[in-house]
């Protein structure tokens, strides 16, 4: 999966197109409930490129796992969102999440990438680092 991520990134220079083919990637290899990217835009997360079911419009810095990880500038990885304060349920089959953030060059954060399983406790370390790493292909665009 990585270097499939690695020859998305390639060469090509408009952020949302690769955000597009990066989740489609990871939401058709691994069979998640919902893969996508909220995006900064200055005062709130704004709804960018995924894959599944309908999702919420905007997400303030302060709310849900998307704000959390996106200003504690750190991956959050919820085993049960129920157990999460303020968790934002933009669907109730949503039951475990992680949330990546992504930086830019000056390693600000400026999008996040959330991940939702209709299962609970479905991400762990490993997909922590593995998501991490594959976010890290979009620096260079931001």
């Amino acid at each position: 999966m990585a270097r499939q991520v690695e020859a998305l990134t390639e060469g090509e220079t408009d952020v949302v197109a690769v955000m597009a083919n990066v989740c489609a990637a990871i939401h058709e290899a691994m069979g998640f409930f919902w893969t996508g990217f909220y995006i900064d835009r200055g005062s709130q997360l704004v709804l960018g490129p995924f894959q599944g079911p309908v999702a919420c419009y905007r997400i303030a810095y302060d709310r849900g796992v998307c704000g959390a990880a996106f200003s504690q500038r750190q991956t959050i990885v919820v085993p049960d969102v129920e157990q999460f304060p303020g968790h934002i349920a933009c669907s109730s089959q949503s039951r475990s999440e992680i949330v990546v953030p992504v930086f830019n060059q000056h390693h600000d954060p400026v999008a996040v990438l959330d991940i939702d399983s209709a299962e609970l406790a479905t991400f762990d370390e490993a997909d922590r680092r593995y998501l991490e790493a594959i976010v890290g292909h979009l620096t260079p665009l931001f």
